[in-house]
């Protein structure tokens, strides 16, 4: 009767769609950092603990106000608590264990182990409430009761609480972790030298020195000494005694200089990591943005263009030299491998504006394509090629469009010897080095342009020049057909949503009159 009721509660939780996610708003907020309410939370956290340490140690000396008094006892430790049990409860899912085991009786045909199923939940459970972290959340609500003094001691621990809500703090630790077993070596060389030396100085000094009367007092001096802190207080009277002192102190020297390599190297391995984590961080907080990958010849001018047009994008190169130049100038960058799945992860490729792949090697660029197209299918791709032999593979690989330097480049020198000055107006124009830039400019629907003919546009007022509109039609199955470009289109050619007006201008009108098309567009809307 139990078995059949744990198991349809069971399923009736994993069936209930309000249930999974008042689960996963709560998992989000406690455990997810890049949830964008989990800092609010962790603030919230930190100024409760911080206020109720304040009030805490207050109270020793002075009688706490009534009022702060049911803050701390009630409110304070009221959260504590359910955040413990929330961080208890979503640590797993209990009703899968249920599903599991019912599911494996069923196939196995033998009858549903409800103590196998009770005694993996405690097991569970326990993992979580033995924790470090979940250790120190518990010992945090004892400061609460004040009537047992011993227990106020417990107020470090709301200080220990911190470490939950300070990503800095958790890295710090996370990177000692690392070094786990060469700080447990140090951690008994230590506890054997000051064994060894106090058990020593007690021998040596108990009866002549004043200042060691317990092998209490020999730990302390041995700890003190072992530390190069020397304070002083105990000092040695005997030729033995300071003969121990001499060598102890060499020791010393050796374990903090062994102490300090150990953590310079833990955060030597890990930096290029905690800076990847700080990256990822801000990559998240950008609404739009481009990814180039290589940061090769081409990539820097790319990148110098974006930069200053402030178009959010990052870097990602494998080569450290690169990455760090690339950091240098303030670029976003990352130093992973563009061909490998885990690089993209945790891009929301919904927020990617294009992808390009810049690298100088058209087999590279080949692999980057494929991957970037396992993580997104309508993410537009530009690949640069060198072999032409390369174009088709990269187009089959996903590129939407491909980039020739040096078919480019063998078509403008091509160009310069009969027009030159021609040519040089391009160049110009395509870099903006006369402040004159070539740029597309959407029809937003409900826009000034909307609907209105070229007649209409009163480009002359702007000080612009009209080139062309790229027309994309979505019905089109072949993408080399699917954009029809209308070059110097006639005054009476009506312009529609969606189209792409190919501008000509100073870079202060074309920014003019794409805010005039943009405030329109608003305008409209609030209608």
């Amino acid at each position: 009767m139990f078995s059949d009721l744990l198991v349809k509660l069971a399923f009736l939780i994993d069936n209930s769609i309000r249930y999974q996610k008042i689960k996963r708003f709560f998992k989000n907020l406690l455990e997810n950092d890049e949830y964008p309410y989990k800092k609010y939370f962790d603030f919230f956290m930190i100024f409760l603990v911080i206020s109720s340490v304040i009030i805490i140690i207050d109270e020793v000396k002075h009688p706490v106000n009534t009022l702060l008094y049911y803050y701390d006892v009630f409110f304070v430790t009221g959260v504590f608590i359910i955040e413990y049990f929330l961080r208890l409860w979503v640590y797993d899912d209990v009703h899968k264990i249920i599903i599991n085991e019912y599911e494996e009786s069923v196939f196995l045909e033998r009858p549903f182990d409800t103590k196998r199923v009770i005694k993996e939940i405690i097991k569970r459970k326990f993992e979580y409430i033995f924790s470090p972290l979940a250790i120190i959340d518990l010992l945090a609500i004892l400061p609460s009761y004040r009537e047992i003094r011993i227990l106020r001691i417990f107020v470090l621990f709301r200080v220990f609480k911190l470490l939950r809500y300070s990503s800095n703090i958790t890295h710090f630790f996370e990177v000692l972790a690392s070094k786990k077993t060469e700080l447990f070596t140090l951690l008994l060389l230590v506890t054997f030298t000051v064994l060894v030396s106090g058990i020593s100085i007690y021998v040596f000094e108990e009866h002549v020195n004043p200042n060691i009367k317990t092998l209490f007092d020999s730990f302390y001096w041995a700890l003190v000494t072992i530390s190069t802190v020397g304070y002083g207080d105990i000092s040695p009277v005997t030729h033995e005694g300071r003969t121990i002192t001499l060598i102890i102190i060499l020791i010393g020297v050796g374990l903090i200089s062994f102490a300090t390599s150990i953590i310079v190297s833990a955060f030597s391995e890990r930096l290029e990591d905690l800076k990847e984590n700080r990256v990822y961080h801000k990559i998240h907080k950008l609404e739009e943005f481009y990814i180039l990958c290589g940061y090769t010849h081409m990539a820097k001018l790319v990148a110098r263009r974006l930069s200053q047009e402030n178009i959010d994008f990052i870097i990602v190169d494998y080569d450290s030299d690169a990455v760090e130049e690339a950091r240098n100038e303030g670029y976003l960058a990352i130093q992973k491998d563009a061909t490998k799945h885990e690089t993209f992860k945790k891009i929301d490729f919904d927020k990617v504006a294009a992808v390009m792949a810049l690298t100088d090697s058209d087999m590279h660029n080949i692999y980057i394509c494929l991957n970037i197209r396992s993580f997104s299918k309508n993410v537009f791709i530009i690949a640069r090629t060198i072999d032409q032999n390369s174009q088709k593979k990269l187009s089959l690989a996903g590129a939407n469009y491909l980039v020739s330097p040096y078919v480019t480049a063998g078509l403008f020198a091509s160009k310069i010897i009969d027009q030159p000055i021609a040519i040089e107006a391009m160049n110009d124009i395509l870099i903006a080095r006369k402040n004159a830039l070539c740029e597309q400019i959407e029809v937003l629907r409900g826009s000034m342009l909307d609907g209105a003919k070229v007649e209409d546009l009163a480009l002359d007022k702007y000080k612009l020049i009209l080139l062309g509109v790229v027309r994309i039609n979505e019905q089109e199955k072949v993408s080399d057909k699917r954009h029809q470009f209308f070059f110097n289109p006639p005054q009476d050619f009506l312009i529609q949503a969606g189209d792409m007006l190919i501008i000509l201008g100073y870079s202060i009108s074309i920014s003019y009159f794409k805010s005039r098309v943009v405030e329109s567009s608003l305008e409209n809307a609030k209608r």
